[in-house]
């Protein structure tokens, strides 16, 4: 029996919970939640009421908020909490991480502060003495229909292409298949990329535009989203696959993402503030628009939509004035 201990306490890490437990294999299952309040509820009533209402947890998912219990005798630990806080939970876990331990990222953001992927920043906070064999997982999949049970595709993306190709084995279960990809880099930089282009598309639907404007964002989306990853040595297919277009049609589209229903609502007039406010899950693409503007930069690579969305969020633009700077940019060739 392996055992998993899943670092965030959210509708991700709540239905990979859901979704690990059907596997082939057996896992016994350790699902560390930072909020005491909320996991000791859902000790209680083997839900997670909070982040994923109406799905009762595995009898083999045991839940706590200490992350030293939740890792002890891990072999597998996979980090699902926002990219804001991973070094902060991944320095908390090092002192309970053994040797050669599997760590599998699932979070879809860059560090604020750093511009560090959350595989980089598990390579900065668990000491290499330990030799953590790290992947990352992402692509398409919003939690609510993963934990149903509905068929979801993602991707397992490693260096190592044993470990991906044993993790690939190993987290298999009925309607969840995996990919696995060597790109690292263009599947982490997809993940987080595509969140924000998910924000100018709720604006979209919130200024009660039609389907042409979303179309356009989706396809210019993915340009855009490509040439800062491929000039940072990320492949083209990756970005043309689940992690890059797959994930981006989703949450550009699905009523359940996120970021899209912070769009909508800064579309209709509301401010930032008040949206968030109301939100309990994070929105990844609020604090990484910001991390991407910096990262062109440093490249010189335009990012005409993700600049426009910065400054809706954060420079007072309102969506109307974005969306006609966009349209008015010079013409040219595709």
């Amino acid at each position: 029996m392996t055992r998993i201990a899943i670092l965030g306490g959210g509708s991700w890490g709540t239905a990979l919970s859901v979704v690990l437990s059907r596997t082939a294999r057996s896992h016994e299952i350790a699902l560390w939640a930072h909020d005491r309040e909320l996991a000791a509820s859902m000790r209680r009533d083997r839900e997670n009421s909070a982040y994923l209402p109406g799905l009762a947890l595995p009898r083999q998912v045991r839940v706590s908020d200490e992350i030293g219990e939740a890792l002890a005798g891990a072999q597998i630990v996979v980090g699902v909490m926002p990219s804001a806080y991973a070094r902060e939970v991944y320095s908390a876990a090092a002192g309970y991480i053994s040797h050669g331990l599997i760590v599998v990222s699932a979070t879809k953001g860059l560090e604020p502060a750093t511009h560090r992927r959350a595989s980089e920043v598990v390579a900065e906070t668990i000491p290499s003495s330990l030799a953590p064999r790290i992947a990352v997982l992402s692509g398409p999949s919003f939690a609510t229909e993963a934990a149903r049970g509905e068929p979801t595709a993602v991707v397992l993306a490693s260096h190592d292409a044993a470990l991906a190709t044993e993790l690939q084995e190993e987290f298999a279960a009925p309607n969840f298949r995996l990919y696995t990809n060597d790109d690292v880099l263009g599947v982490e930089l997809a993940g987080a990329m595509k969140n924000v282009i998910a924000i100018a598309a709720g604006v979209c639907q919130g200024l009660g535009l039609g389907s042409n404007p979303v179309a356009a964002l989706v396809t210019r989306g993915l340009a855009e989203m490509s040439r800062l990853s491929i000039a940072l040595g990320a492949r083209e297919d990756t970005l043309s696959g689940l992690a890059g277009l797959g994930d981006l049609v989703l949450t550009c589209t699905g009523a359940l993402s996120r970021n899209r229903h912070v769009g909508i609502e800064l579309g209709k007039g509301r401010s930032l503030a008040e949206i968030l406010a109301g939100m309990r899950m994070v929105a990844e693409g609020v604090g990484t628009a910001a991390a991407l503007l910096a990262l062109a930069g440093e490249n010189n690579i335009e990012l005409p939509i993700t600049t426009q969305v910065e400054a809706i969020l954060h420079q007072g633009k309102s969506p109307r004035e974005a969306i006609r700077a966009i349209m008015e940019r010079p013409q040219r060739k595709e």
